[in-house]
């Protein structure tokens, strides 16, 4: 995962609403535009950054594309906050001795 992409992907208000709509169900690019006043062409780049941050998939039927939340980068990004979140409670020895900040999620060590 890149977290880089993942936060630069949250950092935008347009596209934090896209994924609230999302929390929802699956929508389309021309549901999801019509919550916006913004040009569809707008939408449908920040459907991509949201793309390629892997925070939404794209499912195709017949005619239109559907949108929905992919879980396991938000789920991902929650584990490496909260283990985070561990290390700061600790003296940095004390970190270097914890389990959780050991982990493949911590990524001071």
């Amino acid at each position: 995962m890149n977290f880089a992409q993942t936060f630069k992907a949250l950092s935008n208000p347009i596209r934090r609403s896209i994924l609230e709509l999302l929390k929802a169900g699956k929508l389309s690019a021309g549901d999801i535009a019509g919550h916006f006043d913004v040009a569809g062409a707008t939408i449908s780049h920040h459907l991509s950054l949201l793309k390629q941050a892997d925070l939404i998939r794209e499912e195709k039927e017949k005619n239109f594309i559907y949108y929905e939340l992919n879980t396991s980068v938000l789920e991902d990004l929650m584990v490496w906050l909260v283990d985070l979140k561990g290390c700061l409670l600790y003296t940095s020895d004390a970190c270097r001795r914890s389990t959780l900040c050991r982990s493949r999620w911590s990524p001071y060590h």
